[in-house]
């Protein structure tokens, strides 16, 4: 059988995923915006390390099956596959899915003029999965998805902070002074 069974199971697993990660992103706040920079950067190298200079990662993607990760029917391919699945870790969903719903908070606090906070995170995010499902197919082996989600998530909203004249105001938000408001 294909990937140990899985070929009939992924969809239950995916659902199983999507609701931890559900729960996850309404009960866990990252507090402001330098901890959700820091953490980001700090998964970075983290992702970076596992994925690139071990075979952990790999392991767990491809042997583990739990609820932990999404399933993708990988796409159509000439050079067969020994998984048949693109593999999206739970953490390269919850971590940067804080980071969009913090910077949804960031709109509201700081009012940009000029372009949405949570708008330009969303379009990072899928920008950056973008990228990391390409980079998949054309090297042929798994990647760190959070290489190139952080950059652009981080990247995106500062950019977004400087077009909106308001990068100290961004990189010192906390949701602490959103509450005292």
């Amino acid at each position: 059988p294909v990937a140990g069974g899985m070929e009939g199971k992924f969809l239950i697993s995916n659902a199983i995923a999507w609701a931890l990660g559900m729960v996850s992103l309404g009960a866990i706040s990252l507090g402001s915006f330098q901890t959700g920079a820091i953490l980001l950067a700090g998964l970075f190298c983290y992702d970076i390390f596992w994925v690139f200079g071990t075979d952990v990662m790999m392991t767990v993607a491809t042997k583990v099956e739990a609820p932990v990760k999404f399933l993708y029917t990988a796409p159509p391919s000439d050079t067969p596959r020994a998984y048949p699945f693109s593999v999206l870790g739970l953490g390269d969903v919850v971590i940067p899915g804080l980071f969009v719903r913090l910077m949804s908070k960031v709109d509201q606090v700081l009012q940009p003029k000029n372009l949405s906070y949570f708008n330009v995170a969303t379009g990072a995010y899928a920008a950056g999965l973008s990228a990391c499902f390409i980079a998949n197919e054309v090297f042929h082996n798994g990647q760190p998805a959070l290489l190139y989600l952080d950059p652009s998530l981080v990247g995106g909203t500062l950019a977004c902070a400087a077009v909106n004249n308001q990068v100290s105001d961004l990189w010192d938000f906390s949701e602490a002074d959103e509450d005292e408001e």
